[in-house]
Parts: C-alpha cells; sequence; structure tokens
C-alpha cells in the first residue's frame, strides 16, 4: 500500500512540477508525509494566504518598534510568506523572529544574505574570508565545510535559505558590485568552489541559492543603482555564464536567484530586465536548464527592477510600473516563485489577486510556486517549528571551530604571485636585515607582529620618500605590506599615485617583497613588477590573513594558492608559486593540531595563582604542537611594583637552561664533526687535567651528572672582603680600569686575571666520595673553556654565529644589556650578598657574574617565544627553518639515558622524565621526552611521542630567592599536567 502511495506522489509531483521526483531538490527525506503536509496546508488556504506566500519581505532588528510592528501588520493583514533580515544583531534579530513566527498562521521561509557569513548583515557574528579569496583554494574540500559552517549558522539563527554562493564569474575587473564576492574568473573554478560550497550548506540543513542568473560578472555597473547591461553572445552566455548553474542543478541545487540585468541576446526587448523576463526565467532556467527549486528574484527595490518602466516603439517612456505592483506581477508571470522585497508588498498581493480573479493568473500556475513554497519549508522543518534557542547564541555563532576553519582556509588561499631568484621563504636569516614599510591606509600591526616572532623587523616610516630611502640602506630586505580595510569586500583597493611612486622607488633601490592585503585587481594599475622580487597576494587584511601571511613568508606554512582572477598584464589566472615549510613555528589555534582550547585555557588559572600568590612576578608561557605555537600568553609583571606588564618581546634571564641552549648545542656539533667524542676524558680534552683527580673523567659521565663532581662552588664568596662580607677591593673596582674590565655590573669590575683562578679552584676541588648521580655545574665551567679555546672566541659569539643569527633567536643572548633596553629585560633579584643592588640586565648567577656574564651553565636570557624555536629544532631531531643544525643520530646520542641502571634518570645535558613518583617533570609524558630547568623559575620540555614543546619563563628569585614555592606548588609541572589532559587527537 505504501509502494502505492509512493507511485501516486510521484505522479503528483511530477505533474505539479514537469521534473522528475529524484531531481527535485525541495523533497524531503519522507516524501509521503511532506506531500500530506503541503497538500493539506494549500487546501486549507484562502486565494489571499496562497498569494501571500509567494513575497518575502525585508526586515532589519535594529529599526525599533515601529518597523517591527509593520512587518506584524503585514503577516497578519497581508499572510507573506517569508522573511529576508537584514541589518541587525544575532540576539535582536532571533528574539523578533520568534515574535514574528508566532504571530503568523503558517510557519515563515526565513532567508538572508550571508555569503560570507552572516556577518554580511550582523553585528557579533563569524565572517568568513569573501568568496575570492576561497577562489584561491585548491582544495575544494575546505571550501565545502566553509559552507558547512556558514550552514550551521544559518540553522542556529533560524535561517532556512541563506542567498548564497554567489557563481557570478567575474571577468570584468572594475564589476563593482560582485568584485570579492566570486569565486574568480576561470568558469569550472568558479563552478567547482560554487558547487562545493553548495553541497556543505545544504548538508547542515541550510538551503543554498546559486546567483545572480543569467551572470553579473562581467558588468561595469551596480543593479542596485540601474539596470547593468550583458552585451555577450548567447551561445558565450550558455558555455560561461550559465556553465555553474547548470553542474549545481544537476547536485540538487535548492534555488536561484535572478538578477536585474539587460541581456539583448536573451530578451528581445529593449532595457528589459531578466528578472521579467518570461525567456530567461521560464523557458532558460526551467525548461532548458531542468531545474525546479525555487526561484527568487533579486530585491525588486533594487533600480535595476524599481526603476523598469514600460517604453514605446520609438523609445520613449510610456508608464512606471512600480507603483500599483505591476513589477511582481510580471516577475511572476515570468516564472518566479518567490518577489523578494517588494516594493510595496500590499498593493503587489492586491494586484495578484485582481490577476487570479481576472485568468492572468491560472490555479495550476499559483499552486505552482506556492506548493513549491511550502515543500521547502516542510524540507526545513517547519512542520514541526520550534522558537530560536536564545541562551549560548552569541558564542554559538562565534566558535573556534570557525577560527579554526579560517585559519586553514587562510593558510591554503594566500598565493606567491612572483618569487625571483626563489627570495621566497625567506631563510639565510643570520644575512638579512629586513625592514617593513607599511602602504595603504588600514592597520597592518598584526603582520609586523608576526613578522617579528621569526627574526629582527624593523617598521621603516617618514612623511617624505627620501627619509624613507635613506632609512632602508641599513637593510638588505624589505617587507612592504599594502594594507586595505576588510570591512567589507567593496572596500577599496586601488594604489594611490603616491603610493605606486614610493613603491616602485622603493623596489628600484632595494630587495623587496610586496604583500597585498586586498583583493587581486589591486596589481592591475601597477604599470612594472620588474624590480619587486617578490610578491605575496593575501587577499584579505584581516588579523588571521596577516598572521599566516607572516608566517608563509618565513616559511613557517607551505605556499598553496593560485589567483583566482588575472592581475593585469602580469599574473594571469592560476599562477602561483608553490612551496613546502621549512619547518618553522607557526602559530594557531589548538584545534589545528588535536588539542582543546577549552581545557588548554586551563593553564591560566594555574599561571595567575603564581603570580596572584606571589610566587613570581611574571611568567611567559608557550606551548606549541606539531609545529604549532597554540598557547603564547604572558602573566604579572617585570616586578611586584607592577609598573611594566610582561610583553612577548621581554627577556628572562634562564639559568640553568642557558646549559641545553648554549654550551650543549656547540658540544653536539663538535661530537658529531668528530672533534670530540662522549667517551673523551677530560685529560684528552683539556691537557691541564692530566694530572687532577678528574683526569679520568668522560665527557658523557660529565654531562650526565654521574662524575662525583661537587654540585656547586661559591667563588663569590672568597672575593668578599671578611669583615665586610662585600666585595673586596683587592679582586674589585667600581668602574673599569685596567686589569680589572670584567663587568660584573655597571658598577662592579672584577680582576681579569680572577678568570684563571675559577679554573684553578675547579680542578684542584675533592670528588665526591662515592659514585651517583648529583647535579653539577661544574661540568659547564670547564667546557666553556674548552669551547673558547677551541673556536678562539667567546662562548658568546660561537652561540650566535653557529646557531641564535639562523634561527632568527634575536632575542636570546648574553649581557643583554648591551642589546635591549632595559625596559626590555625582567630583573631577577635585589641582590644582599655580593652584588648589593638590583640585579638588572646581567646574570643572576654569581659565577656566570664572574665570567663577565658569559658562563657554560648562566648567563643566556631569552624570551619564551626563541627557547621554543631551540627546543624546536631538537624536537625536529636537529632541523629548523630549512636548515639542518645536528643530525638526527646525533640528538638520540644526546637525548638518552646512559644510567638509568644507575637511578641516574639524565641524558646527556638533557634533563629527563623521572624514574619514579617524583621528579622534573608532571609525570604524564613519555620517556623520550627531555628538557631543562633553572633556578630563576624557568623549564623548557619537548616531547617527540606527542610532539609538543613546553616553555615557562619567569622571575621567582625577584626581589629574593627565597624559598622556591613555584618548584614547592608544582606551578610548572601543573601546568605540564593540563597541557597533556587537553590533547584530544
Amino acid at each position: 500500500m505504501r509502494n502505492l502511495a509512493l507511485i501516486f506522489i510521484c505522479t503528483c509531483f511530477q505533474f505539479n512540477f514537469g521534473q522528475d521526483l529524484f531531481k527535485n531538490p525541495l523533497l524531503s527525506k519522507d516524501p509521503i508525509q511532506q506531500q500530506k503536509w503541503v497538500d493539506s496546508l494549500y487546501t486549507s488556504m484562502t486565494i489571499e494566504e496562497k498569494i501571500g506566500q509567494l513575497f518575502m519581505v525585508q526586515v532589519f532588528s535594529d529599526k525599533g518598534k515601529a518597523h517591527e510592528d509593520g512587518i506584524a501588520k503585514l503577516i497578519n493583514n497581508q499572510h507573506i510568506g517569508g522573511l529576508i533580515y537584514s541589518n541587525g544583531g544575532p540576539v535582536r534579530q532571533a528574539k523578533l523572529n520568534n515574535e514574528l513566527q508566532a504571530a503568523s498562521k503558517i510557519p515563515l521561509l526565513i532567508g538572508m544574505d550571508a555569503e560570507w557569513g552572516l556577518s554580511m548583515r550582523l553585528d557579533s557574528t563569524y565572517a568568513f574570508p569573501w568568496n575570492m579569496t576561497l577562489g584561491a583554494i585548491t582544495d575544494n574540500e575546505l571550501v565545502e565545510q566553509a559552507g558547512r559552517q556558514i550552514g550551521e549558522h544559518c540553522k542556529r539563527l533560524g535561517v532556512h535559505f541563506n542567498f548564497a554562493p554567489a557563481v557570478d564569474i567575474n571577468t570584468n575587473p572594475k564589476n563593482p558590485i560582485i568584485g570579492n564576492r566570486s569565486f574568480g574568473e576561470d568558469r569550472d573554478n568558479v563552478t567547482e568552489k560554487g558547487l562545493a560550497f553548495m553541497k556543505g550548506m545544504q548538508s547542515a540543513g541550510t538551503l543554498a541559492n546559486a546567483k545572480h542568473f543569467p551572470g553579473h560578472g562581467d558588468t561595469e555597473e551596480d543593479s542596485h543603482l540601474k539596470l547593468p547591461t550583458i552585451n555577450f553572445s548567447a551561445k558565450r552566455i550558455d558555455s560561461i555564464e550559465l556553465y555553474p548553474y547548470r553542474k549545481l542543478i544537476k547536485q540538487g541545487l535548492a534555488s536561484v536567484m535572478v538578477a536585474h540585468l539587460n541581456v539583448p541576446s536573451l530578451e528581445s526587448r529593449r532595457d528589459f530586465p531578466s528578472s521579467l523576463s518570461k525567456h530567461i526565467v521560464t523557458d532558460i532556467l526551467k525548461d532548458s536548464l531542468g531545474f525546479n527549486g525555487l526561484i527568487f528574484t533579486d530585491a525588486l527595490t533594487m533600480k535595476g527592477a524599481a526603476d523598469y518602466v514600460e517604453k514605446g516603439v520609438d523609445g520613449s517612456r510610456v508608464k512606471s510600473l512600480i507603483q500599483g505592483g505591476e513589477i511582481d506581477l510580471m516577475a511572476f508571470l515570468a516564472g518566479n516563485d518567490v518577489m523578494l522585497m517588494s516594493e510595496d508588498p500590499e498593493k503587489g498581493i492586491a494586484k495578484f489577486v485582481e490577476a487570479f480573479n481576472n485568468g492572468t493568473i491560472t490555479e495550476e500556475r499559483l499552486a505552482h510556486s506556492v506548493k513549491k513554497i511550502l515543500m521547502a519549508k516542510y524540507k526545513v522543518g517547519l512542520n514541526d517549528y520550534s522558537p530560536i534557542g536564545i541562551y549560548n547564541l552569541v558564542d554559538d555563532l562565534n566558535r573556534i571551530k570557525d577560527d579554526a576553519l579560517y585559519e586553514e582556509l587562510m593558510e591554503n588561499a594566500i598565493t606567491v604571485v612572483k618569487n625571483t631568484n626563489e627570495i621566497l621563504p625567506l631563510r639565510d636569516l643570520e644575512t638579512k636585515k629586513i625592514a617593513y614599510v607599511s602602504l595603504g591606509d588600514d592597520d597592518g600591526s598584526e603582520f609586523l607582529d608576526e613578522l617579528k616572532k621569526y627574526t629582527k623587523v624593523h617598521e621603516i616610516k617618514g612623511v617624505k620618500l627620501d627619509e624613507i630611502i635613506t632609512k632602508l640602506q641599513n637593510y638588505n630586505t624589505v617587507v612592504v605590506g599594502y594594507h586595505k580595510s576588510n570591512a567589507n569586500p567593496w572596500k577599496s583597493f586601488e594604489f594611490s599615485q603616491k603610493e605606486m611612486a614610493w613603491l616602485y622607488e622603493i623596489a628600484r633601490t632595494n630587495t623587496i617583497i610586496l604583500d597585498v592585503f586586498a583583493r587581486p585587481y589591486a596589481l592591475n594599475d601597477l604599470l612594472s613588477v620588474e624590480n619587486i622580487d617578490g610578491i605575496v597576494m593575501s587577499y584579505q587584511n584581516s588579523k588571521i590573513a596577516q598572521e599566516k601571511s607572516a608566517q608563509l613568508i618565513f616559511g613557517a606554512i607551505a605556499a598553496k594558492g593560485k589567483l583566482p582572477v588575472s592581475t593585469g598584464q602580469f599574473f594571469p589566472v592560476g599562477t602561483g608559486e608553490a612551496y613546502n615549510s621549512l619547518l618553522s613555528l607557526s602559530y594557531g589555534l589548538p584545534e589545528r593540531v588535536g588539542m582543546d582550547s577549552h581545557l588548554l585555557s586551563r593553564i591560566d588559572s594555574v599561571a595567575n595563582r603564581a603570580v596572584d600568590g606571589k610566587m613570581t612576578p611574571g611568567i611567559q608561557l608557550i606551548v606549541a604542537r606539531k609545529g604549532k605555537v597554540i598557547y603564547n600568553k604572558n602573566f604579572g609583571y617585570h616586578t611586584y611594583a607592577k609598573k611594566e606588564k610582561v610583553n612577548f618581546d621581554d627577556l628572562y634571564d634562564v639559568a640553568s637552561l642557558t646549559k641545553i641552549l648554549a654550551t650543549l648545542p656547540v658540544l653536539m656539533e663538535l661530537e658529531e664533526q668528530g672533534s670530540l667524542s662522549l667517551d673523551d676524558k677530560l685529560s684528552n680534552l683539556i691537557p691541564e687535567y692530566k694530572n687532577t683527580n678528574k683526569k679520568n673523567v668522560t665527557l658523557k659521565k660529565m654531562l650526565s651528572h654521574y662524575a662525583q663532581l661537587k654540585p656547586w662552588i661559591p667563588f663569590y664568596y672568597a672575593t668578599l672582603d671578611s669583615v665586610t662580607k662585600k666585595p673586596n677591593p683587592r679582586y674589585y673596582r667600581n668602574i673599569r680600569s685596567e686589569g680589572f674590565t670584567v663587568e660584573v655590573t655597571n658598577t662592579l669590575f672584577m680582576r681579569d686575571d680572577y678568570q684563571d683562578s675559577i679554573q684553578k679552584v675547579i680542578r684542584d676541588s675533592d670528588l665526591l666520595s662515592s659514585l651517583r648521580y648529583r647535579y653539577s655545574d661544574l661540568p659547564y665551567y670547564i667546557l666553556k673553556g674548552y669551547l673558547e679555546d677551541f673556536y678562539d672566541k667567546p662562548l658568546s659569539e660561537i652561540t650566535e654565529d653557529r646557531f641564535y643569527k639562523s634561527l632568527g633567536a634575536n632575542y636570546t643572548t648574553y649581557n643583554p644589556r648591551k642589546k635591549f633596553s632595559l625596559k626590555k629585560i625582567i630583573p631577577t633579584e635585589i641582590d644582599d650578598y655580593y652584588r648589593f643592588k638590583e640585579v638588572h640586565g646581567y646574570v643572576h648567577d654569581m659565577g656566570a657574574a664572574m665570567q663577565g656574564g658569559v658562563g657554560g651553565h648562566a648567563g643566556i636570557f631569552s624570551n619564551a617565544n626563541d627557547v621554543a624555536k631551540i627546543m624546536q629544532m631538537y624536537l625536529q631531531k636537529g632541523f629548523y627553518g630549512g636548515k639542518r643544525y645536528l643530525k638526527s643520530e646525533t640528538i638520540d646520542k644526546f637525548n638518552y639515558c646512559y644510567y638509568c641502571a644507575n637511578n641516574n634518570r639524565r641524558g646527556i645535558g638533557f634533563d629527563k622524565p623521572q624514574l619514579g613518583e617524583e621528579g622534573p617533570t608532571c609525570g604524564c609524558l613519555s620517556m623520550t621526552s627531555f628538557g631543562h630547568s633553572g633556578f630563576t623559575g624557568t623549564y623548557a620540555w619537548a616531547d617527540p611521542e606527542e610532539e609538543i614543546v613546553y616553555v615557562f619563563l619567569a622571575n621567582r628569585t625577584y626581589p629574593e630567592a627565597g624559598k622556591n614555592l613555584l618548584l614547592r606548588e608544582n606551578i610548572r609541572t601543573d601546568i605540564q599536567r593540563l597541557i597533556y589532559e587537553a590533547i584530544i587527537d
């Protein structure tokens, strides 16, 4: 019996819609019940109610009660079938929509223009990239996901039809209204993107609408203001403009919007709008293309339709049709189902009633459109309508997953248009002096801030071009950011004459990379690009676009995008230089690498507890996973005076992290080169140790803290006056003078020859009575001297030349006062035992201070970002930023616990997880992990198995070292535990 009913319904649908059942995009999953609901409702409706269903009126949620009362009146008196929401806010719209739905006898069909998301019309909602940006992406699954998430937003807000995607093929760069709203100029690309977007959105339960039929892509006029003309042949239109519609219709497109265009090759009547043309709407769209979904007019208030007048044979004006609803009737008779934004719905409906009564509109024609509308209502669930939930609405429309997708979309869209001599991605950072110049009228600060994460970048400003050119003489690479407003896709994008002149001259005298944060057509006005070495098209000036573009410039992410349109004479559609990532750290959301933002945010409370509990004045904290920094925050202040907040580019004394950030990588390099061996004895490495009790100590044992060396020797104490306990004048001067040039502080200079005394004290020191694990700084005093002798230069220069400069670790240095303002350096202690002053910009460790601030065990200052780079280099088995620093087997050799059987957890230089219950980690990470901690409160750890890097920098020793509350309260390891609990994939 059920099968017979289904056959009957199929017959009805074929009769009503003239198409095969399986091609009807408005069918629901339960067509039998759908047909019953449609027929029952239709037969119960008056003629006025039926006609009212054909009208969708414009509603604003920000125009107040008078406007809202007017809409309610139309619902009650004219029985309108739908609403198209325009400007306002999501909560206001939801509340208003609930009220209006409650007032309507028949549930209202709700539509919106949300081409790039609800933010096209509403505040407090999400904006995805423009279609032009999506057109640059080669992975159409990402475009489908964009459509899906926009559809989810629409559905959450009770929107049933999104008037998207625009499938206009933008072959005219001067198009004033489409432009960025198009996926591009290539027919196939536009079709693929439109189809993917449609599938994604409709899979979320929001019906799609392809527009602007038969194609608005090649006009220089805006149909909102006048009637544009499309002067192509019917053959060209069929092969190009109609192509996307043909493909989307075959795949289940729910609706089409018909534009107001003058298309002489398709409509013989002069200046006759396509939306009113039966040949275009019925003969072409419905019959030739076989479309049986809903057909909407474009807004009938637009001048392209509203200004239409009938003309005599000689072209003279006969009469305007807008006043009495004639335009609405003409649109319906042409074949449209829904009259969108009628100039006067009341008059339009009256005109329809009159036409029905005089036979102009037949019952069959009326039923055809009204039943389609009712079918659509059933399909979107209005047969079982429920009000929009207000709770958590704004959060639901601004999800972390939306930001995550936006990131991925931009990563795949940004296009390297020109890459002379492979200037991109920037590498060999040790050779680069980079300047940034901003052009355009919008902000580029996020771009600059992101560039600075990779190396030293200076912004150059000037009122006059000559001033800029002079300043740029100190640099060998210039990044020019052209920033234009991202407020909407219609904003201006052209270079001014002044900007072009400046760009040409900067390019003539410098090696430059131009990064365009505007639509691709911005390049059209450039007369020459010969002197521009690299051009990056970033499409939009959003925060994420700026960040991702900076990451691409430095090779942290791959270059994948292709131009969706031709840009002037230089770059045809499809242009795009691809390159792989250099495996530098990128920056993004936790969800991109299988972490949960909400769970990770619990770190905030622990860090704030540490600061509020005066365990440390401030903290820098970074977490990276799979090569992406996903948590990068600062807490507290430089000191408890709370004058200077901790910032990203502030420098901390990292204390014993120096061991793995400075001494260890240099030793690893020498070991893999064969210059030394882990089994080498001190007597072989350093002749002075041949006749000492340490002559047989091997490098392996020494760096594993398994060599019976004393943990620490207070070298400074022997230089204090035995009575005053202050620096003895025998060893110190208050000013730099001959023989006293070792700068402990700016008011304390130590005797030069005391360096030898330190080494002698170490050589002569007793060994511990038994062989067991005892942490010791002494190996790094010893090896610092060895390394400096080997390279014949200070350790500070060795590390910079061999590692820091090329890594872009420009904040990592010994003696930071020589390079940075004190305002950027975090103080470590108010010293009342040796230096008797605030230790600010000088190393906290006394032994390192006695070596002029350059110790093998302490002395490095850095920020969390730089420490993360070095730890990531280790994690990537010695590779970072396109350069191999160390061999994979070298990393493995040093990251190995050789004496675990002897209850010694240490690797070679690296600390390792505890062997029992207590130790340096949370106890929740792999035994292959490694890292180190520092006396000032610092901590850095890397885990190869989960690909996690964790860096915690603090100055817990300020104002006095005292009790280590960070350690006692397990702050660093509690945070580490939270990191691992946030892993979801």
